[in-house]
């Protein structure tokens, strides 16, 4: 079975080697792995990415990697470079599937540093089977010694590609082959043996047992060389490291006397900075120290100036006080004087003033002047008496036009009235007279004349009623006339009568003695005054009303009086 691997596009073949038998139903096939991209990577520094994975089946057990590192950060993808490689081999079909159905692909995820050993982050496990079942598919997983922990994203493509049946039973055998699964290899038969032998004598059991052969003293050469290869990369590594080692001592005693010297130097800062730090604390401490003190020295000079002026205030005022008190002290005993003195003139003229009164009681003078002295206040009172009855005399006369006024309205309104009244009756008189005749023209029978002649009887007696009737209110309208001829020579007459009061009024006004409040005019003169103003009354239909009127007047005068 030849095995070819490809890192590129290209194919390298060995042309010497040791020739094997393959059976006559082996494939040929071709298998491509493109390891494409790395994102989502979940890690707390940026890693250089490096991918690593090896299968011994496609015939080769060298791992294959991806070269070079690329730097890889959070939340970012980042293609693979020379990521593509492609192996040649041949097995049988049912081979294929078990082996890529027992052992999936191993892809690790490594960071290299160059300072430090290659940190193995993570491990993606590729289920190659699922290549046989579908044309082309993606499929991401991940496994390793921490599966649950999820480091990045892995972008792939496999490809397998089916030759069909191998074309020669015998293939050279590389030198350079480095691993071949037992299970890759199987003896062909003959095709044109018909006898029957036994297994161990078959060219299929001879040639897997020089293969397991040779596989063991290729794979103890493999381990040799690997461990010589070793060796001489952990030489390598060791004097690298041992190199490193003294750079990065030499570089961390340079450090580290670049930082005593800044050390020193801080250090000599600090204490510089402590050392002005006091002496400004110290200043400001003293500055604060003078302003308090002066403005100590400030209020309390302002309070000494402020006591000195009070004290002198007060000092003046005591002394004004004092003065005053005396000055009032000086007052009461003059005053105390002035009442002693005047309490004794009092009483002196109190004696005087008794002794003449005893004297002069007995005289008829003063007897006269008390009575003077009565009856000008009885005077008085009648004066004021005098000026209230005349004030409701002019009242009460008043009161007496306006009732004339409203007698003569009423009567006229009643003659208007009766006119009316009349004037509708004489045309409802007219209207049955014409009625009447009307009938009488048409109705010739005794009974119709007997009745016209009582209508006519009828009318004549109404006829006769309103000529009395007139005749009547031609009296009335002739007494309302004469009373208003009387009535205006009364008024004349009590014109002057009021005018005479009133001159009356105002001289007594005028003396300064009595006021308008005054009750001076006696009810019997208003009485009299009535009366004589009824007597001269005619002797009318108006007389009862106007005598009502008067009497009520007299009637609210004599309880006024009373």
């Amino acid at each position: 079975m030849p095995a070819s691997q490809t890192q590129h596009p290209s194919t390298s073949e060995s042309t010497t080697g040791q020739k094997i038998a393959v059976p006559a139903s082996s494939h040929h096939f071709c298998f491509s792995v493109d390891l494409r991209a790395v994102h989502n990577l979940d890690a707390g520094f940026p890693v250089n990415c490096m991918l690593r994975y090896s299968y011994p089946f496609f015939g080769s057990a060298a791992p294959i990697m991806t070269n070079p590192p690329v730097e890889v950060r959070k939340n970012m993808e980042v293609f693979l470079p020379q990521s593509y490689c492609a192996f040649d081999f041949a097995t049988m079909p049912h081979q294929l599937q078990d082996t890529f159905c027992r052992l999936p692909l191993l892809v690790e995820l490594w960071h290299k540093d160059k300072t430090t050993k290659d940190l193995l982050l993570g491990v993606a496990r590729l289920q190659l089977s699922k290549v046989l079942s579908m044309e082309k598919t993606r499929f991401l997983g991940g496994n390793g010694e921490q599966p649950s922990n999820k480091i990045a994203d892995l972008s792939y493509i496999v490809t397998l590609e089916d030759f069909g049946l191998v074309k020669m039973h015998e293939v050279l055998v590389s030198d350079s082959a480095r691993c071949l699964g037992a299970d890759e290899l199987l003896g062909v038969p003959k095709g044109h043996s018909e006898v029957q032998t036994e297994p161990r004598e078959t060219l299929e059991y001879k040639a897997a047992l020089e293969l397991e052969m040779w596989k063991e003293l290729q794979e103890d050469l493999f381990e040799n060389q690997l461990k010589k290869k070793e060796l001489a990369h952990m030489q390598a590594l060791a004097e690298e490291w041992k190199k490193r080692d003294r750079e990065r001592e030499a570089l961390v005693k340079k450090k580290v006397a670049e930082y005593t010297v800044l050390e020193e130097k801080l250090q000599k800062t600090l204490t510089d900075l402590e050392k002005r730090e006091k002496q400004l604390v110290n200043a400001e401490t003293e500055r604060l120290k003078k302003e308090l003190q002066a403005e100590h020295e400030r209020n309390q000079q302002e309070v000494q100036d402020t006591i000195r002026r009070v004290r002198q205030e007060c000092v003046h005022q005591i002394e004004l006080e004092r003065a005053r008190i005396r000055q009032f002290e000086e007052d009461k005993i003059r005053a105390q004087e002035q009442l002693y003195e005047a309490e004794n003139k009092h009483k002196a003229l109190e004696k005087e003033f008794q002794q003449y009164k005893e004297q002069q009681s007995n005289r008829p003078e003063i007897r006269l002047q008390s009575e003077i002295g009565i009856l000008t206040l009885e005077k008085g009172d009648l004066e004021r008496k005098l000026e209230s009855a005349t004030k409701a005399k002019l009242h009460y006369k008043q009161q007496w036009a306006r009732a004339l006024k409203e007698l003569a309205r009423l009567k006229q309104r009643e003659q208007e009235t009766a006119m009316a009244r009349l004037k509708k009756q004489q045309q409802e008189l007219e209207q049955m007279r014409l009625r009447y005749l009307a009938a009488e023209e048409k109705e010739l029978g005794k009974t119709h004349r007997q009745e016209l002649e009582d209508i006519r009887n009828e009318l004549n007696r109404l006829k006769q009623e309103e000529d009395k009737k007139k005749s009547q209110d031609g009296q009335e309208l002739l007494g309302v006339q004469l009373q208003n001829a009387h009535t205006g020579k009364g008024d004349e007459a009590l014109d002057d009568y009021l005018a005479r009061l009133i001159e009356e009024r105002d001289t007594l006004l005028r003396t300064g003695v009595y006021n308008h409040e005054d009750h001076i005019v006696s009810m019997k003169q208003k009485q009299k005054t009535l009366k004589r103003l009824l007597g001269q009354m005619n002797n009318t239909s108006l007389r009862t009303i106007e005598f009502q009127v008067a009497r009520s007047i007299l009637g609210e005068l004599g309880s006024k009086r009373d």
